[in-house]
């Protein structure tokens, strides 16, 4: 069957449908409080527990609700869209403490050669950690799983778990009013997501980058060591290893680029397979996908604003992958070319494999090749991205900056 073609021509100047427009109406009907009390508040009175461990979160958080907050252009749908993820950030860090202090034999669990995955968000990540956690020997993490990491009282780990039932309602909800953003990047409960999401209940990780403008949270963020926090997401991985023992995990977060030596201290015995993709295809994704997301969340899209942000956050990214890379382990790294992976997707996984000394029995093949066999290419649509139509800007110069790269690794040029 042929897939949908998406093209957005309305960046600058949105075309909301009903359901769009019945949203933004809804989140004008609500008196909202931003505040760091009243998300605390809500998390106890929803979890019926108190103790949220050591407070030096708070400011975190508190920073996370001032900036939206305080933003003249921030629509009200928003704002309750922040205060309701921190409220479940809230929650889970109240469980996640509430069960470590009644198993605290959790802690001994060991997280052994873990496979991560690390390269830009839209070069291939998701594709790759979802082909590899098809292999069911390995440990991974499905999105219903990481928003809720800790089990109610009576899990049961399929599309009955209360967790997953949770999950599939957000993303129904999200292909009826945002279908583009699903189209760009699908949140199905069952696909296979970024470990990054166990740092937010202690509210940290560049994961607030991709919902909100929050420039000042990005430089508080990349001021700040984050291995506390690498640490508190291998507590999270722990507890889920508790409950689903495995062998060795496969992990992926394009955030790893610039935290090579957190990742690094934290999984010290990892293998690392780091993606590669024309810098210029994956700003005018990121951006696109952005912008279009705004007209749910600010009174202007600002399409130049989101060019400029993701072309110095890529930037930032690479730079500091660039200047860490000798922390990568030479005989457990392996590069992961984008135009290779996609002409092979196969042939790449094998070679991963024999980087990490992980056999490919015939049964993990199979697992794989089954997987491949159901993935169905642009299920939702195939959205067609255009640098100069969207943003006025001509790819060859956002890609000038980008020389120290394309020097280093033989990428293939995308968007010309």
């Amino acid at each position: 069957m042929a897939e949908d073609v998406i093209r957005i021509t309305d960046l600058a100047n949105p075309e909301l449908t009903e359901l769009q427009k019945a949203g933004l109406a809804f989140g004008d009907s609500l008196e909202l409080d931003l505040s760091v009390d009243a998300v605390l508040s809500a998390a106890k009175e929803e979890t019926g527990l108190d103790d949220f461990g050591p407070a030096d979160f708070r400011e975190r958080l508190e920073l996370w609700l001032t900036e939206v907050d305080e933003n003249p252009d921030t629509l009200n749908l928003l704002r309750y869209v922040i205060f309701t993820n921190c409220v479940r950030y809230a929650s889970s860090r109240l469980r996640i403490r509430d069960l470590l202090e009644r198993h605290p034999e959790i802690h001994e669990q060991e997280i052994r050669e873990p496979i991560i995955v690390v390269g830009l968000p839209r070069s291939g990540t998701t594709h790759l950690v979802n082909l590899i956690a098809a292999d069911n020997r390995l440990r991974s993490m499905p999105l219903w799983e990481g928003q809720a990491p800790v089990a109610e009282e009576h899990p049961t780990r399929g599309p009955d778990d209360p967790r997953f039932v949770r999950c599939q309602q957000t993303w129904d909800a999200m292909k009826a009013a945002s279908p583009v953003v699903a189209a760009m990047h699908p949140m199905n409960p069952e696909h296979i997501h970024e470990e990054l999401e166990l740092m937010l209940p202690d509210f940290s990780s560049y994961t607030q980058e991709w919902t909100a403008r929050v420039p000042k949270w990005r430089d508080y963020y990349l001021a700040h060591d984050q291995r506390p926090h690498y640490e508190y997401m291998k507590t999270g991985l722990k507890i889920l290893q508790w409950y689903l023992p495995r062998e060795r995990w496969v992990l992926k977060c394009p955030q790893h680029l610039e935290q090579l030596g957190p990742l690094t201290e934290t999984f010290p015995d990892a293998t690392f397979a780091v993606t590669h993709r024309d810098p210029v295809a994956v700003i005018q994704s990121a951006a696109t996908m952005t912008c279009y997301a705004a007209r749910m969340g600010y009174t202007t899209t600002d399409p130049e604003w989101y060019l400029d942000y993701w072309s110095r956050r890529v930037e930032q990214l690479l730079s500091a992958s660039v200047r860490d890379r000798h922390l990568l382990p030479e005989d457990r790294t392996i590069d992961v070319l984008f135009h290779e992976f996609m002409a092979d997707d196969m042939a790449m996984v094998e070679r991963i494999y024999d980087t990490a000394k992980l056999p490919m029995t015939e049964t993990a093949r199979t697992q794989i090749q089954s997987h491949l066999a159901d993935r169905e290419r642009g299920k939702y649509g195939r959205v067609v991205y255009d640098l100069r139509e969207d943003f006025g800007a001509e790819p060859r110069r956002v890609r000038e900056a980008f020389d120290f790269y394309l020097e280093r690794f033989p990428i293939d040029i995308e968007v010309n």
